[in-house]
């Protein structure tokens, strides 16, 4: 498990704030080195020297003039220096700069007597004993350390710097996640059987390459998908002629005393034509119908009325739906296959029932037959797949029914669905989303 954000934008701005940060941390450490560093060694030696000087001073003067000296300077000095205060007798604890001011200067008085503490009484600051003739001696020095070490300007500039610098990276990351957005959309929707509309060729150098060569893509496909319907429907239609002619010689041929045999022949001439019809269906585009308000309920009474009249019986459960837009010839045929599918592979009764729910219209063909194995589903929705031999009875066909029926759905934004029926038997349903009332149209 990785602790690093999944997607682009998270990881850019979680590496340009880690290197906002290294970066400052760099900084304070050269300021440290290079700046505050000198200035304590730079004052530490002022302050021995000065120390020393009063050392000096305060020995050259009779014993009992010392200790008015040191009353009148430390006055003096309390009166002109910058000390903390009323906060000072709150500290305890001493900076990392006042504690390296304190021992620089203790190392520079270092054997002679004289020793450098910081105190916080009436005022932080650094306070010096002096062992003058066996008497101490204290000095205080309030301003001996005016600068501070890094204060709230600096963490404010910090804080401000990274933000900016967030902000920066997010919008900056914001515009290049933008086009690579609807590369991922048009490459859903080109994934789902749709073609999505040409990306826009614009932005960096490297991302509208990419949006150049989708494009390209996309006109690939679109023609070899176009070359490969053309081929398929021209083999198809030529085919329809000889069986037609095939057909009438077998009905002018028949023999009176062979009814059986010529039956046999017809059906499978019109297994054969069914076939060819398969193949046609296949190679239309559902695209190139415009949706026209329809109704699926009205549909299903037509398919199960048409069924009867080749004495099939089909039964109903409708659910009253709306009318909505739809490619009405080719949502039929994918009805039609459906339940085409049910009489061939399953039995009977045969069921077509409709409905709607929160995530938009369906209707379903369901049968009474042996089912499928669940693992089969979405392998019988390519074309040319048939199921498992045994898995499922009635003669073999070209394998293109469920497929034509997944197109369809895929081509009005729907899903295909081939699920178990309890007590058995097989449920094949098309989902379709919810239809905003006030547009006329699927989403292209």
């Amino acid at each position: 498990m990785t602790l690093l954000p999944r997607s682009l934008l998270g990881r850019n701005a979680l590496l340009i704030v880690v290197l906002i940060v290294i970066g400052q941390l760099g900084s304070a450490l050269l300021v440290r080195q290079m700046v505050i560093r000198p200035r304590i060694e730079q004052a530490a030696d002022g302050v021995a020297r000065t120390v020393n000087a009063i050392r000096e001073g305060l020995s050259a003067l009779p014993a009992a003039e010392r200790e008015r000296f040191v009353e009148r300077f430390n006055a003096r000095a309390a009166l002109s220096g910058d000390g903390d205060g009323g906060d000072a007798r709150r500290r305890v604890l001493l900076s990392p700069m006042e504690r390296s001011f304190v021992r620089a200067v203790s190392a520079r008085m270092a054997g002679s007597g004289t020793e450098a503490v910081w105190r916080f009484d009436g005022g932080s600051g650094l306070a010096v004993r002096m062992n003058i003739d066996a008497a101490d001696h204290w000095i205080s020095l309030p301003g001996a350390l005016p600068t501070g070490e890094f204060t709230g300007a600096w963490l404010a500039v910090t804080a401000g710097s990274a933000l900016l610098a967030v902000i920066g990276a997010l919008w900056f990351q914001r515009r290049l996640n933008r086009p690579l957005a609807r590369v991922v959309q048009a490459a859903g929707a080109l994934a789902g059987g749709q073609v999505p509309p040409p990306l826009a060729e614009d932005g960096p150098t490297e991302i509208a390459t990419l949006s150049r060569s989708f494009n390209h893509l996309v006109g690939s496909l679109q023609q070899t998908e176009r070359e490969r319907a053309l081929i398929l429907a021209g083999v198809s239609h030529d085919l329809r002629t000889p069986l037609a002619k095939l057909r009438l010689g077998v009905e002018i041929l028949a023999r009176p005393g062979e009814p059986a045999v010529s039956a046999s022949m017809v059906r499978s001439i019109e297994e054969m034509d069914a076939i060819v019809g398969q193949f046609l269906d296949f190679a239309r585009r559902e695209t190139d119908e415009a949706p026209v308000p329809t109704s699926l309920d009205a549909m299903a009474r037509d398919v199960a009325a048409s069924n009867a009249d080749h004495g099939r019986e089909v039964s109903l459960v409708l659910g009253d739906l709306p009318v909505m837009p739809l490619r009405a010839a080719a949502m039929r045929r994918a009805m039609v296959n459906l339940v085409e599918n049910a009489w061939r592979h399953g039995r009977p009764p045969v069921r077509i029932s409709t409905g709607c729910g929160p995530e938009g219209t369906w209707f379903e063909v369901s049968d009474h037959g042996c089912g499928i194995d669940p693992g089969d589903a979405e392998r019988l929705k390519q074309p040319f797949r048939r199921g498992a031999d045994g898995a499922r009875g009635g003669p073999a066909g070209a394998g293109l029914g469920l497929a034509i029926v997944q197109r369809v759905a895929q081509a009005h934004g729907g899903n295909f669905e081939l699920m178990p029926r309890e007590g058995g038997g097989l449920r094949a349903r098309v989902s379709l989303p919810r239809h905003d009332k006030h547009s006329n149209s699927w989403p292209k």
